[in-house]
């Protein structure tokens, strides 16, 4: 006898739907904590600690809303509504956006969801050092794709979105997969590909 049955793909799309809705309903009292906390920040009368706590807050609430925007992101992947609004940019732009060190070469035009290709960039990175245990790693330009290095054995499956404990890598592999590109680890190297201008 079955207990069980897996998802039906309404129900998918149902969950999908709620954890979109609680995203969209997360943001105004989110909005209004770091709204007060940057109003408070300005006055520029507090001593310490209390400074430094009013900054941390500021910085949790855009981290909050980064999150948001991921968790938002893979419910509208997951339910197929995601229905991306690209444009030609640079690719040497888009990860110096996204990276803070690179080589200086450009990489050809590609065709992405450019806000939301700048956040899986970053994110994928963040999960390298994050989950590898790194300080620092390289990321380098290599005509449409973006090479990381390097990639612990016990980082790649995370930073592939296999083994779920990085919401900013899963939602990140989704989305440039969606897009039409590819990330894979070869060796110690993750190489992201995007697709083409």
């Amino acid at each position: 006898m079955r207990i069980r049955d897996s998802m039906s793909s309404e129900q998918d799309t149902s969950f999908a739907r709620l954890v979109s809705l609680a995203c969209h309903d997360l943001r105004t009292p989110l909005a209004t904590v770091h709204g007060f906390a940057r109003t408070i920040a300005r006055t520029g009368d507090l001593e310490e600690p209390t400074s430094r706590y009013v900054e941390m807050i500021e910085t949790a609430s855009r981290q909050l809303a980064d999150l948001l925007d991921e968790l938002g992101l893979a419910a509208r992947i997951e339910a197929g509504r995601y229905e991306p609004t690209t444009t030609q940019v640079e690719l040497g732009e888009l990860v110096r956006a996204a990276a803070a060190r690179l080589d200086p070469e450009l990489g050809e035009p590609v065709t992405v969801d450019a806000p939301a290709t700048e956040r899986a960039l970053a994110a994928l990175v963040r999960c390298a050092l994050r989950h590898g245990g790194l300080e620092r790693v390289d990321v380098r330009l290599d005509g449409r794709g973006v090479l990381v290095s390097p990639i612990t054995p016990s980082s790649a499956p995370v930073v592939l979105g296999e083994d779920l404990r990085d919401l900013g890598a899963a939602v990140a592999v989704r989305l440039l997969r969606r897009l039409g590109g590819s990330v894979a680890v070869e060796g110690e190297t993750l190489q992201i590909t995007l697709p083409g201008g």
